[in-house]
């Protein structure tokens, strides 16, 4: 909530809260603010301020074999994860938004499983899963553990607005003749939209960032960037990797932007 948005406020305590806000913003954004000069550096080393300034990186990594078909895994994962959970994530929260509230509030429990579990237990999990039916270290299976890690922020994001939603609109339609799968891609799907697109880009994210499951499932030819990434910072200190930090926080701009978009013409349309 917005400063201004509480008129019971006295101006002093209205001006601390846009000043808490603006430090909570800068905190979130100083990393980012830190990683992009630095993947512009000549130096072999990771500096900040760079004391030269070059492509040199950018080279090193779009020259790279390697971290290309790492980065390619990522963005086929990323999207494979996207098309999965969105529509899935989309779906478990519409059934649970129509159910009682005593069985919705059991279900949110279990939905929230997956974020409140420690990664490093659900990747150990994954991989003595994947171990018996021979997952590992494939697309399918980096997919199918992606997609169980972003469907809960799917279905939160989607059924905050269904909590919002008037589902009388969809009744009405109903009771004149249409089917409920029909109401719901008609009615309740074009005015929800926008929590589904939001919840579709936390899920892209979700998996393209994704690092510890990665680490215990994905490897050789099909080995993430996150994974990559990891190593790389393991074994020495490689200034390609602010290099790859920018793209991917270019990347994670992009994504949201359209989202934003969007969802902005979605809403005016409707």
């Amino acid at each position: 909530m917005a400063a201004q948005d509480m008129p019971g406020a006295s101006p002093w305590t209205q001006r601390l809260l846009a000043i808490y806000g603006a430090l909570v913003l800068f905190f979130l954004m100083l990393p980012t603010v830190i990683v992009i000069p630095m993947s512009f550096s000549d130096s072999q080393y990771l500096e900040f301020p760079p004391t030269s300034w070059s492509l040199r990186w950018y080279r090193e990594y779009f020259g790279s074999s390697a971290w290309m078909s790492a980065t390619w895994t990522s963005l086929l994962v990323a999207v494979l994860t996207t098309v999965l959970a969105a529509p899935l994530g989309t779906l478990a929260a519409y059934g649970m938004h129509c159910t009682s509230d005593k069985v919705r509030n059991a279900l949110q429990l279990l939905v929230l499983m997956p974020v409140v579990v420690p990664s490093i237990l659900i990747a150990v999990g994954v991989f003595h899963l994947y171990a018996m039916v021979d997952l590992n270290y494939s697309i399918t299976g980096l997919v199918l553990a992606h997609t169980a890690l972003a469907v809960p922020f799917v279905i939160i994001t989607v059924l905050s607005s269904l909590n919002n939603y008037d589902m009388t609109q969809e009744m009405a339609a109903r009771s004149m003749g249409s089917s409920r799968p029909r109401a719901f891609l008609d009615i309740t799907l074009p005015q929800i939209k926008f929590s589904v697109l939001t919840g579709a880009f936390l899920a892209f994210i979700t998996s393209l960032d994704e690092v510890v499951v990665a680490k215990f499932i994905s490897g050789g030819e099909n080995a993430t960037i996150t994974r990559r990434m990891f190593n790389a910072l393991r074994d020495q200190i490689d200034p390609t990797i602010a290099a790859i930090s920018t793209c991917l926080i270019v990347i994670s701009v992009l994504a949201l932007a359209a989202v934003q978009i969007f969802g902005t013409r979605g809403k005016g349309s409707a």
